[in-house]
């Protein structure tokens, strides 16, 4: 049977492309790259509410209860990642923080701040060079921090329990 194949011979779909070539594919018809293979806006958006989550000066939460479980948040201009903020976002995302060497490269080739703070162009860079060698790490960050595959913010467990504390009297001993 091997005999009968031809090497030479096309594929009999030759336009189709392989799965794996068509960025967002399992996604509902969302690109995470825009035509140009820069950050779409609506990951952008995403992105944004993301940092906003670890940033300096911190972002304002919406006050009333159902806004802070869909409302994404905006980081406030000229917000930055301090170190602490960094080690959070990679720990939440990755379940441990970055080592020295990485935020060495991170300060080197990202754009920064004079003290060395990860600005949200270097956060968008870090995302944008991350979905073009390998998509489905940003799908798997994005879920990590409440995102479906439509880049809708979905309504968790973990984020009623944090707006429970949030609203709950504290108690002391």
């Amino acid at each position: 049977m091997w005999e009968e194949f031809d090497s030479n011979a096309q594929s009999p779909r030759p336009d189709t492309p392989e799965p794996s070539s068509v960025q967002g594919r399992r996604n509902a018809g969302v690109q995470l790259l825009d035509d140009d293979g820069c950050v779409s806006d609506e990951l952008e958006a995403c992105l944004k509410h993301i940092f906003a989550k670890y940033c300096e000066p911190p972002a304002v939460v919406p006050s009333h209860r159902d806004e802070k479980r869909t409302a994404l948040r905006e980081p406030p201009p000229n917000a930055y990642l301090s170190t602490e903020g960094l080690d959070a976002w990679a720990r939440d995302t990755n379940g441990a923080p970055f080592s020295q060497e990485t935020k060495d490269e991170l300060v080197e080739f990202l754009d920064v701040t004079d003290d060395g703070g990860l600005t949200f162009k270097g956060f968008l860079q870090i995302y944008q060079l991350q979905t073009e060698n390998d998509e489905e790490e940003t799908w798997r960050d994005l879920s990590c921090h409440g995102f479906d595959r439509s880049l809708k913010l979905v309504y968790t467990r973990r984020e009623d329990v944090e707006v429970e504390a949030e609203n709950s009297p504290s108690v002391s001993s």
